[in-house]
């Protein structure tokens, strides 16, 4: 596993984003002494696309299939939650946006990613 930069992360592309987010204490409505902590969260999944260049509000939407449901993450690029990106595979495609992976298979989808060439 690679680490680049969330500014390289492209469609196509299975990657694992680290993400601070803070801790909550619901069972109390006090500020404790943990509640101003940090955790960090894993999202992994396959990018299907990445939205407005190089601007302040880009961002990239990640796709990952959890218990048979799918689940989308659209995260900010510029966002200063982000603490790494580890890319675990990168395909070869011929699309920039990669919505029609919504209607398919797990089984369907590693068919249609080719693995780029090393």
């Amino acid at each position: 596993m690679t680490n680049i930069k969330i500014e390289e992360v492209k469609p196509g592309m299975t990657v694992r984003i680290f993400q601070k987010v803070p801790s909550l204490d619901k069972a109390k409505s006090k500020k404790t002494k943990d509640s101003d902590k940090e955790k960090t969260q894993q999202i992994e999944g396959l990018v299907i696309a990445r939205k407005h260049g190089k601007e302040a509000g880009a961002t990239i939407t990640i796709r990952r299939t959890a218990s048979e449901v799918g689940v989308e993450w659209v995260i900010p690029i510029a966002s200063p939650h982000i603490k790494k990106v580890e890319l675990i595979s990168a395909a070869r495609v011929r699309r920039a946006k990669m919505y029609f992976l919504r209607d398919k298979s797990q089984k369907e989808i590693r068919a249609k990613l080719k693995e780029r060439a090393k």
